[in-house]
């Protein structure tokens, strides 16, 4: 079976781990389409090439580069005339122009074809992106959906075709996985992400600045709220104990884990967003580091009985649960034992490549639309 996947996504060293995962499985012949880099609005992702063996990658040319909406792969009609795939894997969102471009291409060439979303929130687009949209639900062969809410949001949109539900990437259990702390280390907070309102850093430093006993938080990101952030630190006389380190490539992730003793997910619902996985989660449950999130969108079902939730926008129980993890070691043992479960069980790539090349064989299956 020959699968030829569209993901600027795998410009992220560790998300290959999962390709390499998909073509090791029997009868699958894997070629992945990513661009040099992305222009991600927190700043260029440039390609890193972690994982690599087994599938070919072909690196290809991204016309309109950093515009979501807008982007797509001029080389593609190319690509597939060379390498003649039974299945197309559109790793983009219906509404944007690599689907549809990619999609046209798949039915021109005989290929089946599906789209990969994590929309969890039913947006009504104007056009030429509503038309896109109702026009790729009608001729795509199956939907992936990242979390059950997503897959609703499709059905609500009229999607009558096969949707499956596997989350887009997984992790490595051998990269992400436990080390011992160092004796006397100060109890150490993290939060890693956009520095953008909806993911609530603001929330966690108002919740720090009353937090008794001896701590320190490490804030790793980019974006546009960096300096208001550091701002309000400073204002809160909190500049001393809190760290804000500039983003590091995605293979250097476990590194940052492995120094601290608890991560915050302090995400707010947005009208135009809410918190759509929270990839972080998982990085940090595989790495034994005990989760406390917010009860909004996907978290509560990401972190199932392995975190500590406190509700949206309550800094008060934020706080709360912030001192519970401190104050008791066996809650973090407890805590860590429970997440590092719960990713073996349910998000390594190794899962993940498994449920794919499932929804794959599916699909060779179905009689053609």
């Amino acid at each position: 079976m020959r699968i030829l996947m569209i993901s600027k996504a795998c410009v992220v060293g560790i998300y290959q781990r999962k390709l390499e995962e998909i073509a090791c499985l029997p009868g699958i012949d894997l070629q992945v389409v990513v661009p040099e880099s992305w222009r991600d609005p927190a700043g260029e992702i440039r390609l890193e090439k972690a994982h690599t063996e087994g599938y070919q990658m072909a690196v290809a040319p991204l016309r309109f580069n950093g515009y979501f909406h807008l982007h797509y792969f001029p080389t593609l009609p190319r690509l597939l005339r060379d390498f003649r795939p039974d299945i197309v894997h559109i790793d983009e969102e219906p509404y944007n122009l690599a689907c549809w471009h990619a999609l046209r291409l798949a039915r021109r060439a005989g290929a089946r074809s599906l789209f990969f979303s994590w929309q969890n929130i039913r947006r009504t687009y104007p056009p030429p992106f509503a038309w896109g949209e109702a026009w790729t639900l009608k001729h795509v062969d199956h939907a992936i959906a990242g979390t059950d809410s997503a897959a609703e949001v499709w059905r609500a949109k009229g999607y009558a075709g096969p949707i499956t539900v596997v989350p887009q990437f997984g992790i490595d259990p051998q990269y992400f996985q436990p080390v011992s702390h160092p004796a006397g280390d100060p109890f150490t907070i993290g939060f890693a992400g956009r520095l953008v309102p909806e993911k609530g850093v603001d929330l966690l430093l108002r919740a720090l600045a009353d937090l008794p006993g001896v701590w320190r938080a490490r804030i790793l990101g980019g974006g546009p709220e960096r300096d208001a952030l550091c701002a309000q630190a400073a204002a809160m006389n909190l500049a001393d104990r809190v760290e804000f380190i500039d983003p590091v490539p995605s293979t250097q992730m476990a590194s940052f884990y492995h120094g601290l003793d608890a991560i915050v997910l302090p995400s707010r619902t947005r009208p135009n967003w809410k918190e759509q996985f929270g990839r972080v989660i998982i990085e940090a449950m595989a790495c034994g580091v005990p989760v406390i999130g917010a009860d909004s969108a996907a978290i509560p079902g990401v972190t199932g009985d392995a975190g500590l939730l406190f509700p949206e926008g309550d800094i008060s129980a934020l706080r709360d649960r912030l001192r519970q993890v401190m104050e008791s070691p066996d809650l973090r043992a407890d805590l860590a034992a429970r997440g590092r479960v719960r990713v073996l069980e349910n998000f390594t790539h190794e899962r993940i490549a498994r449920q794919t090349v499932a929804v794959y064989h599916a699909m060779m299956q179905a009689r053609p639309a």
